[in-house]
């Protein structure tokens, strides 16, 4: 079972953060949080890695519709979308929405699952687009 969807981008970390942002914007979702791993990390531990950036992506119309048929449904909410650097290209992979639909048997929460993941597909396609 898949969990996550990726596009490698070839543009720098933080000009592919902000165009990560435009894009899930562009379909309704917004950055409830942002967790740099990185310096977490770094604080914490006083280990060093690549930039590694969780955002917790949210569209309050499909979570308010999501909640409000399955409430366990918060449990895989907000849909985190990564942007991190690998090998010298920034990769993006955010959740598949359609593992919510997977794991919770609900038809309801299946339809809510499919347009969230179309969402979902339709800005990691808008980044790929741009940036080639």
């Amino acid at each position: 079972m898949g969990y996550a969807r990726t596009v490698t981008l070839e543009t720098g970390f933080e000009e592919a953060v902000t165009k990560v942002k435009e894009a899930f914007k562009e379909q309704g979702f917004g950055a409830l949080t942002e967790i740099d791993v990185q310096a977490t990390l770094r604080e914490k531990l006083g280990a060093e890695m690549d930039p590694y950036l969780i955002i917790g992506a949210c569209n309050p119309q499909l979570a308010h519709r999501a909640i409000g048929a399955v409430a366990t449904v918060g449990v895989f909410l907000p849909c985190n979308v990564v942007v991190r650097v690998d090998g010298g290209h920034t990769i993006v992979e955010a959740m598949d929405p359609d593992i919510m639909s997977k794991v919770i048997a609900d038809p309801e929460l299946e339809e809510i699952a499919a347009e969230a993941s179309g969402r979902v597909q339709a800005a990691l396609d808008s980044l790929t687009s741009v940036s080639e």
